[in-house]
């Protein structure tokens, strides 16, 4: 199968191989049995399409699968009106196509058999194996009668699971996704678009997760035409226009991708570096990307340039031909080569402007790289076998750690976290989210290990990864060997050490929801808080968007309510009142409310009135969740009272510089505590009775603009008096 079908409804063509007729097909299979001498011609196609891959395949194991599968579904009828028998047999064939080994496509042949007849599990166990038997066992469907509305979340998550252990379980089931979709005009329009949004959201990055390029495309191409039927007839006739364009004379003048193919071809046999070049067509949905993304399409933006040699020593070759021939568009090289994918991928990547000005796109890899690339984990055959081929599983690592690069951190991660995720909706809702981010980081830990982490990931996310839920008691970070705060994007590359506290009873602020990206980061955090009140105080802070000590120091102590119906501020100034009279009142820790800030309050756990700021994380969150808010005023007041901590890094005169800046401002020190020095850190804590609210922005920037402080905020906690 190729990864360039431009046409999303028809199966992909092969140099020298006839279209197959899958309703031909079924008649045949309605024949029944051959002679054993030979397989039936319903099945020949599959064996023709696996020898080329593997010339010594022992087929008499497709034989007996086939006999299986066409005795069960035999009187079965698609919707389409086939033979159900082509189902199996066009499955099998596309991963026979793409180099699947004996094992899997004998699971693809029986992979509807326990699910839609009377075959069971053990019988597949008894005649075909245990590989075979948990391969069809890992795509067969949970039944709607014992689950209901969570059997299509519940079943993708038992493949999902049956994956971690084999992977040939997802390629079985992509191929039987991309089948469906090319016979879902059967369906009604409603059917059609709920398949292809499932299609979108899992099928689809599960795929490029994989490394399935070739099943990858064509599903996008064929959601594409479903979901967004406008722009694809619009994306259709512009690539019909491009292969077709007269010139003055009335004959189709040349392909500029085609010129430059013929200008590269001429330089690598000068250069004397064996290479096929191809021109790639871009598939529907690429071309569609490529206009948004630039407006207007060049000549060249239909299709790349595919160059592929023997070894990976030519690649680097032929790029150094390339960049010395040709004027090179430095902004796209990539080298994917020496860094490969998390998704198996390598190849080079470059542009390359033509003799007219075109500039085209060359994608540079050999052989085997063409093969992963369109095939992905397919094209590994059994990856847990010895010697890679069919034989018995290979055996685990001393340390642990598949040998194989089937189980990436993404789907490890996913293993993970789907386990705290009992909830079917919780499931398929972070599911999506999960498989929507599309690129990976790695970065080092600073005792040699490595840790995958989607792009865009923090130190909250790498605190979880690397210890799970014991990174609730996580303070800080270092990142490339600097102190940075746990709100800190990571970079592809960076090593990053996780500061945790001594103290166990330690806990997530809210805060770090809004900085973890990872499913297992955000379930936990949001665990934690369901099973703490919100203004249960964290004795070590540890707030993303604020740095936080290495070292243990006093916890603050909780508000405490000083009547029923309303709460003291900070410095005992000033009062807030809710309108529960009878209730409890607290001043919410997580963002230290103080006059004349915009309040509104939450009843919480015990019939208690909680206060937050209006701009408080808390506040959406508890909104978001349908829990209606209370309204809350502040009592007049004369004074103005505000607990203020400055980060800063240790030098002479800085508590000085501090205070002056402060007195400047016409703020008065009620307290002032100064934390022993911590890797070259200090913190400053003041609490200070101002004479206006208003000039509090302005003191916060005068203390900020010392030298040495990098960062002033308000306290999450009143400041103990000293």
């Amino acid at each position: 199968m190729s990864a360039e079908a431009t046409s999303p409804g028809a199966p992909i063509r092969r140099r020298g191989r006839p279209r197959i007729d899958l309703r031909r097909l079924g008649r045949v299979a309605l024949l029944g049995p051959v002679s054993r001498d030979r397989l039936p011609d319903a099945i020949g196609h599959v064996a023709e399409a696996h020898r080329a891959h593997h010339p010594d395949a022992d087929l008499s194991i497709l034989h007996r699968a086939y006999v299986l599968a066409e005795s069960s579904h035999r009187g079965q009828m698609r919707k389409s009106g086939e033979p159900y028998i082509t189902h199996p047999l066009a499955v099998t064939l596309i991963l026979a196509q793409l180099g699947a080994e004996t094992t899997t496509l004998t699971a693809s042949l029986l992979h509807d058999t326990v699910e839609d007849t009377d075959v069971t599990l053990d019988q597949v166990r008894d005649e075909f194996g245990d590989e075979v038997c948990y391969l069809v066992d890992g795509v067969t469907k949970l039944e709607k009668v014992d689950y209901g509305a969570a059997a299509e979340p519940e079943t993708f998550r038992k493949m999902l699971v049956a994956t971690g252990d084999d992977v040939r379980v997802m390629s079985i089931k992509l191929a039987d996704r991309l089948h469906n979709m090319r016979t879902l005009g059967v369906m009604r329009p409603e059917k059609q678009a709920r398949i292809a949004k499932v299609t979108r959201d899992v099928l689809i990055p599960l795929a490029e997760r994989l490394g399935v390029q070739a099943l990858k495309t064509e599903l996008e191409d064929l959601v594409f035409a479903i979901l967004h039927p406008e722009e694809y007839e619009r994306t259709r006739a512009l690539i019909a226009a491009a292969s077709a364009r007269p010139d003055g004379s009335g004959a189709a003048r040349q392909d500029p991708l085609t010129a430059i193919a013929e200008n590269v071809t001429t330089v690598l046999r000068e250069a004397g570096i064996p290479a096929e070049v191809l021109i790639r067509p871009r598939h529907f949905v690429s071309v569609h990307r490529v206009g948004t993304k630039r407006g207007e399409l060049r000549g060249t933006d239909f299709g790349r340039l595919l160059v592929l040699v023997g070894e990976d020593a030519d690649c680097y070759a032929v790029l150094g031909e390339l960049h010395t021939c040709f004027t090179p568009v430095i902004s796209e090289f990539k080298d994917f080569i020496a860094a490969p994918k998390f998704n198996l991928y390598q190849s080079l990547h470059t542009a390359v402007v033509g003799e007219d000005g075109a500039v085209a796109e060359v994608l540079i890899r050999t052989h085997r790289m063409h093969k992963v690339a369109e095939a992905g984990v397919i094209a590994l055959g059994n990856p847990y076998a010895a010697d890679g081929g069919t034989g018995p599983q290979a055996a685990e690592p001393a340390d642990g750690e598949r040998a194989d690069p089937t189980r990436p951190g993404w789907l490890s991660r996913l293993l993970e976290w789907q386990q705290s995720a009992p909830d079917p909706d919780t499931f398929w809702t972070t599911l999506r989210a999960d498989l929507a981010q599309d690129r990976e980081i790695t970065v080092f830990r600073t005792d040699g290990g490595t840790l995958g982490l989607p792009a865009g990931a923090s130190c909250v996310d790498a605190a979880y990864a690397q210890y799970g839920d014991r990174a609730h008691n996580c303070i800080g970070a270092r990142v490339n060997g600097r102190l940075a705060t746990l709100g800190t994007v990571l970079s592809d590359g960076d090593t990053v050490q996780l500061l945790l506290a001594e103290d166990a009873a330690s806990g997530p602020s809210p805060d770090w929801l809004d900085h973890a990206r990872t499913p297992a980061a955000r379930i936990a955090i949001t665990g934690w808080l369901d099973t703490h009140p919100e203004d249960t105080p964290s004795p070590h802070g540890g707030r993303p968007g604020q740095p936080s000590q290495g070292h243990s120091r006093p916890g603050p102590q909780p508000q405490e309510p000083v009547g029923a119906g309303l709460a003291m501020a900070p410095g005992g100034t000033a009062t807030a009142v809710v309108d529960r009279p009878d209730a409890t009142v607290r001043l919410a820790g997580c963002c230290t409310p103080v006059p004349p800030d915009a309040v509104t309050g939450f009843v919480v756990r015990g019939g208690a009135v909680t206060v937050h700021r209006l701009e408080c994380p808390a506040v959406a969150r508890m909104r978001s969740v349908g829990r209606s808010p209370v309204g809350v005023s502040w009592e007049d007041s004369t004074e103005y009272r505000v607990t203020l901590v400055a980060e800063s890094f240790g030098r002479p005169r800085l508590l000085a510089d501090l205070t002056e800046a402060i007195a400047t401002a016409d703020a008065a020190i009620i307290a002032a505590t100064v934390e022993p020095p911590s890797e070259q850190r200090v913190r400053h804590t003041y609490t200070l009775q101002l004479p206006d609210a208003a000039g509090l922005p302005g003191l916060m920037r005068a203390m900020r603009d010392v030298p040495g402080v990098y960062d002033v905020s308000r306290a999450r906690h009143p400041a103990a008096t000293v």
